[in-house]
């Protein structure tokens, strides 16, 4: 029986998701950004690597029965399909601006060059779930923030949650950082021969 052929493995650029193999820091940080009689939109968690960070952004209303979604799970779809649309009301937007005044959003994007590192910050989303009035969504945000304070943005039109900021010590995340343990490096392997890809930055 012919031997398969093993695919030739390449290190994954650090812009497109948290490192394989590495153990995160978790910060220990519970975040309401904006509440209402309606709904609420929070962190739960956020996670430090090396290279980045990751946040699980919740959202959860009043009523299980509430037919609001705040669409966490169909903003990729937009950008691709309706980019320079009117952003819909019933979509959650979401962002983080660094204390230097870089941004990124899970609303705008594009593609970024791949001959080379993007601009960051970069927003990329990761997995997610919901319903019956409860849904989360994590985003990997590279690189990691320089110190000072690092704002959390939210706006959800249709559950009448105006434009909301949150700050938070961006220390917090380089501290816990440092704390991250890497059980299999990806050092040893070659770049990859293209990086591009789709990435939420400004």
């Amino acid at each position: 029986m012919p031997q398969r052929r093993r695919e030739r493995r390449f290190r994954s650029p650090p812009w497109h998701g948290p490192p394989r193999g590495t153990v995160p820091g978790v910060v220990p940080v519970e975040l309401v950004i904006a509440r209402n009689e309606k709904v609420a939109v929070f962190v739960a968690r956020v996670a430090a690597y090396p290279t980045g960070f990751e946040i699980e952004l919740q959202a959860i209303s009043r009523d299980e029965d509430d037919d609001l979604d705040p669409m966490l799970f169909m903003q990729g779809h937009f950008r691709r399909t309706r980019r320079g649309d009117e952003i819909p009301t019933e979509i959650l937007r979401f962002g983080v601006q660094f204390a230097d005044g870089s941004k990124a959003t899970n609303t705008d994007g594009g593609r970024f060059d791949p001959s080379g590192p993007p601009n960051g910050p970069v927003m990329q989303e990761q997995g997610g779930g919901g319903g019956s009035g409860s849904w989360e969504q994590s985003y990997w945000i590279w690189p990691l923030p320089p110190s000072g304070p690092l704002t959390f943005v939210c706006e959800w039109p249709a559950a009448d949650i105006p434009l909301t900021r949150l700050e938070l010590d961006a220390q917090a995340i380089l501290d816990t950082s440092g704390r991250a343990q890497v059980i299999f490096s990806e050092e040893h392997l070659p770049d990859p021969p293209s990086s591009g890809g789709t990435v939420i930055s400004i």
